[in-house]
Order: C-alpha cells, then structure tokens, then sequence
C-alpha cells in the first residue's frame, strides 16, 4: 500500500514557475514508477509526466517538454514536478501516481497506475 499526499499547488502569473512536490509512505516507494498527470475536460486524466522507479527514465507529455521537469528523491519518498515557464491553459488540478510500470509505452497511461493523490489545484493568471 502507498499513499500520496500532493502539495505545492497555487496561483502564479504565466511565465511564472511552481514546484509540485508528492510525499509518498510505504517502504516500498523506491519500488515503484511515478507519474503526474492533469484534470482534463470530462474529467479524464491527461498524462503530464512520469519517472522509472530507478529515475534513470522520465517521460514527457509534448505540451509540457521542456517547461516542466520530474525528479524524484527515493531516500525522501518524494517525487517532484518542477513547472517553468507556465501558461493559462496549465491551470487544472495536479495529480501524483505510483504503478509498477517497466515499460516506456505504459507510462502515459492511467491505467496503469495503482495509486492516486488527492489533487492539487494549479492557476495560471494570464
């Protein structure tokens, strides 16, 4: 079992930057993939970014390459989402994910995560 716990949500102007941090429990943290993704109309989740359990592999959704950075502290149990250059339509809320994902092409997909955050809201001021 793993809990994630989100902070680091807020209101910036765009341009602005935000580093979202996930603070996860369990021993088994090192364990496992983490991703970041997005509330998207309809409430889907829009896959945003993830990092392989070892952080030797991070995965970007095209919108956010080059803008935004994971990293991930597996001694602190914490997986970070450092968010540069931000822009109005980034405003949403910010989810963080564990799965036991191994394989590039499984990153991006929700499905494959087992645990999910609580959400922190991001607003992007134009």
């Amino acid at each position: 079992q793993v809990q994630l716990v989100e902070s680091g949500g807020g209101l910036v102007q765009a341009g602005g930057s935000l580093r979202l941090s996930c603070a996860a429990s369990g021993r088994t943290f090192s364990s496992y993939a983490m991703g970041w993704f997005r509330r998207a109309p309809g409430n889907e989740r829009e896959f945003v970014a993830a990092i392989s359990w070892s952080g030797s592999s991070t995965y970007y959704a095209d919108s956010v390459k080059g803008r935004f950075t994971i990293s991930r502290d597996n001694a602190k149990n914490t997986v970070y989402l450092q968010m540069n250059s931000l822009k109005p339509e980034d405003t949403t809320v910010y989810y963080c994910a564990a799965g036991l994902v191994y394989s590039g092409s499984y990153y991006p997909a929700p499905s494959h995560y087992d645990y999910w955050g609580q959400g922190t809201q991001v607003t992007v001021s134009s």
